[in-house]
């Protein structure tokens, strides 16, 4: 195996990168109640898990380095290229950066972000008239915010994918499922038929194809 100037150790990029991704979430979910924070915090907590071993140390390669070794034995496993792991067990070549997957990332890390930017514009404006939020991303899904989350972790997996992050996804989906399910019982004694409505017209979290809740 050929070693190259190690791609780790970089704490500052660590602290970087966490601050950029988690301060833009920030400006765009911008947490109140205690149970935001709750949800705020798992997402942050699993940004930095991902950028600790991106940039700072390579737990999983660590964790795997002997079998990785056996299996890829030209690999250089200090490269930053090896980190993305789904590149190499699928046995493609080449900049990993031009990879399908990596490329599907950024789609889902950028419709992630602009979702859950467009969310919080609709949800900001009816809360401050104490309405309910049935337009924009809400006519077509009932908990966008959750779901832009998802697509955000999702695409940071495919791009990047570590054991830890690997099993605090599935814990995080529990997680958001569960606050929904609270939320909409919060909403509906709040906003009582209309919200029951609007719950049965609007999916949870898939939109149907073609549909759109409308409200007057």
């Amino acid at each position: 195996m050929n070693h190259a100037e190690s791609a780790y150790g970089l704490w500052w990029l660590v602290i970087i990168n966490s601050a950029i991704f988690i301060m833009f979430a920030f400006s765009f979910f911008k947490p109140a109640t205690a149970r935001d924070w709750r949800t705020f915090s798992a997402f942050s907590a699993f940004i930095i898990a991902l950028f600790v071993e991106m940039y700072g140390f390579p737990l999983t390669i660590y964790l795997l380095s002997g079998w990785l070794q056996t299996r890829f034995p030209e690999l250089d496993l200090l490269s930053h290229n090896s980190g993305h792991l789904w590149s190499t067990l699928l046995g493609e070549k080449g900049d990993p950066h031009f990879g399908i997957l990596h490329i599907a990332s950024y789609i889902f890390l950028g419709y992630g972000f602009y979702l859950l930017s467009k969310a919080w514009q609709v949800l900001y404006h009816a809360q401050r008239h104490h309405q309910l939020a049935v337009s924009g991303p809400y006519a077509r899904i009932r908990h966008p915010q959750y779901v832009a989350f998802v697509m955000i972790l999702l695409g940071f997996l495919l791009q990047w994918p570590t054991l830890l992050t690997l099993i605090m996804f599935p814990i995080l989906l529990i997680m958001y499922g569960r606050l929904a399910i609270t939320e909409e019982a919060e909403m509906s004694k709040q906003f009582g038929t209309v919200y029951d409505s609007y719950a049965q017209q609007t999916p949870r979290f898939i939109p149907k194809f073609g549909h759109k809740t409308t409200f007057p």
